[in-house]
């Protein structure tokens, strides 16, 4: 469960908001959760004792920047500046296996069904792009499969080109290297296993930069959350060490 308490704020201005999304927590309620009595709007709405209007999505799982608007105006030009691709995403993750050495980078080039809720078939294709670098090889001394005597895993730098729903999350199944944590697109077997063994669950995804234009002022923004303590935990307390070199 999500602490409850202030959210921390990254930028606030007669116009905007930005604040450090917790992992856990719902942007705004849905029928998708419905049992959920929490979720960042309310939250946010009670602590300022003002209206806010979220911007974007962020998943329940994924941590980090969340931009709001303070009033339906700005909401729209906001919302305008995401689905014409005028904004930049930069996204920390952690995945099974390797995807290359590290320095390696790629992009995923795989159209999307619309809704990732409903079944493929049938749907329209969305074109969807996301760019990637590995930024650490890690082999932990951690056994989840029969064959393996450790488990591969990857920090990886992921930037979003487009905005499709769950897409990273898609794209990185699509490649056959699922997030760690993803109870719907990765592997609940070896989710549950690393969670133990760390001692912490959650999808291993993290916001931690957004890129834009001020859609009032015109000044260029760049809001930035540092991702949480269990990063750095990964090494630390799990006795992971990088991998050797190619």
């Amino acid at each position: 469960m999500t602490p409850a308490g202030p959210l921390t704020l990254i930028h606030q201005d007669p116009w905007l908001l930005a604040v450090h999304k917790p992992a856990g927590l719902l942007v705004h309620r849905s029928a998708l959760d419905a049992h959920a009595d929490d979720d960042l709007v309310t939250r946010l709405r009670q602590q300022l004792d003002a209206p806010v209007w979220p911007a974007h999505r962020l998943d329940k799982g994924t941590s980090g920047v969340l931009l709001l608007a303070r009033d339906a105006h700005t909401a729209g030009l906001l919302g305008a500046a995401f689905a014409e691709g005028r904004t930049s995403k930069h996204y920390l993750a952690l995945v099974r296996g390797w995807p290359g050495a590290p320095g390696a980078s790629g992009l995923i080039e795989q159209p999307l069904a619309r809704d990732p809720e409903l079944p493929s078939a049938g749907q329209p294709r969305l074109e969807a792009s996301t760019r990637w670098q590995v930024l650490q090889q890690l082999d932990w001394p951690l056994a989840t499969h029969a064959q393996h005597a450790g488990t591969r895993v990857a920090l990886m730098a992921v930037q979003p080109l487009t905005g499709r729903r769950h897409q990273i999350r898609r794209h990185f199944k699509h490649i056959g290297h699922p997030l760690i944590g993803d109870a719907t697109h990765g592997k609940g077997p070896l989710n549950r296993a690393i969670a133990a063994w760390l001692g912490h669950g959650r999808l291993w995804l993290h916001a931690c930069q957004l890129e834009l234009t001020h859609p009032v002022s015109g000044q260029p923004l760049r809001l930035q959350a540092a991702p949480g303590p269990e990063w750095a935990r990964l090494q630390s307390d799990s006795g992971s060490t990088p991998a050797p070199g190619p």
